[in-house]
């Protein structure tokens, strides 16, 4: 089969579709012939050389695809041959053919194109698990997303709307009318405007109740001043950095929360069970259309140099897809 090798750590020049091994399943994982995968951001780090993928994951990246399933292990159930899938993957999804644990396999919801499918599993299993999970975002809270126009941000959106929660979403201007669209009651320019400032005004002074931060250190600070009393927040992402000090002054008055979490590197069963949450809580919204993939643009697999590009910019909304065959 073919796959994205990453050649040597560096720029999106260094990918290419290459032949490399098939995969084979284990006892409980199922081979599937690959439809589309989609690029997160951590794929553009574990092209750069930063976030090498965990023990016993195939080296090439995608971290979430959909397609057809072509074989089953011996100890798999309730899934068969034909089924049109979508799952979460430690990498391997930029290729022909992938095996993946049968725990982190999705159907494709009802209403949802095979292709654009592949746009769901990391976002939806990342979402869910920090905002639901961890968070316990509750209808009639507010919750603050930053990064609104990237693929986590549309999902979040859509989801803390579905939830009954009141949205604030930071992104670029050009990206606030479709936003809007998706359900952000309120929108945060974060190149013009401070996000602190605006969440106190929006909430009466009160603050936001959950916040979902992909920034990391350079948010951490203001994060916790826009947190609203017993506030949560969820860093999922270090785009500003790794390392900030804390006012646990500031976090204790408040009651606060800061919880920190990764999905690449968790376990198989911790894996499995937020997959099975997501079926039982999202897909049951997806299905009846309050949630659904926000995708920017399909590309062929063999352009995948132009995809991670235009991630690097910023200047998609939702997600970019990579079309295999």
């Amino acid at each position: 089969m073919r796959a994205i090798v990453i050649a040597e750590p560096g720029g999106p020049e260094v990918l290419s579709w290459d032949e490399v091994p098939d995969p084979e399943p284990g006892p409980d994982e199922v081979i599937i012939d690959v439809r589309a995968s989609a690029v997160n951001r951590a794929d553009l780090l574990q092209r750069q050389g930063h976030y090498p993928p965990p023990p016993g994951a195939p080296a090439y990246p995608g971290l979430e695809c959909s397609g057809v399933v072509s074989a089953t292990g011996a100890d798999v159930s309730g899934w068969r041959v034909g089924d049109e899938v979508c799952a979460l993957l430690a990498g391997g999804g930029y290729a022909e053919r992938v095996a993946v644990p049968a725990g982190q396999l999705l159907p494709v919801p009802a209403g949802v194109d095979l292709v654009d499918a592949a746009a769901l599993p990391e976002v939806a299993c990342t979402v869910w698990s920090n905002v639901v999970q961890v968070a316990r975002l509750s209808a009639g809270e507010t919750l603050l997303v930053h990064g609104g126009g990237s693929g986590i941000g549309t999902f979040a959106i859509q989801l803390g709307t579905a939830l009954g929660a009141t949205v604030v979403a930071t992104a670029r201007a050009a990206k606030h009318p479709r936003l809007r669209e998706l359900g952000a009651v309120h929108l945060v320019d974060y190149r013009e405007q401070d996000f602190v400032e605006e969440v106190r005004r929006i909430t009466d002074g009160r603050g936001a109740d959950v916040v979902l931060d992909i920034m990391g250190a350079s948010y951490l600070g203001r994060n916790v001043a826009a947190l609203a009393p017993d506030g949560r927040l969820v860093v999922i992402g270090m785009q500003g950095g790794r390392k900030a000090e804390l006012d646990l002054a500031a976090l204790l008055v408040k009651r606060g929360t800061v919880a920190a979490t990764a999905l690449r590197s968790r376990p198989l069963d911790q894996k499995a069970a937020i997959v099975r949450g997501v079926r039982d809580e999202v897909w049951p919204l997806v299905e009846a259309d309050r949630v659904h993939p926000v995708v920017d643009r399909r590309l062929p697999i063999t352009e995948v140099a132009q995809a991670h590009r235009l991630v690097e910019s910023n200047e998609h909304l939702g997600k970019v897809l990579l079309t295999v065959g």
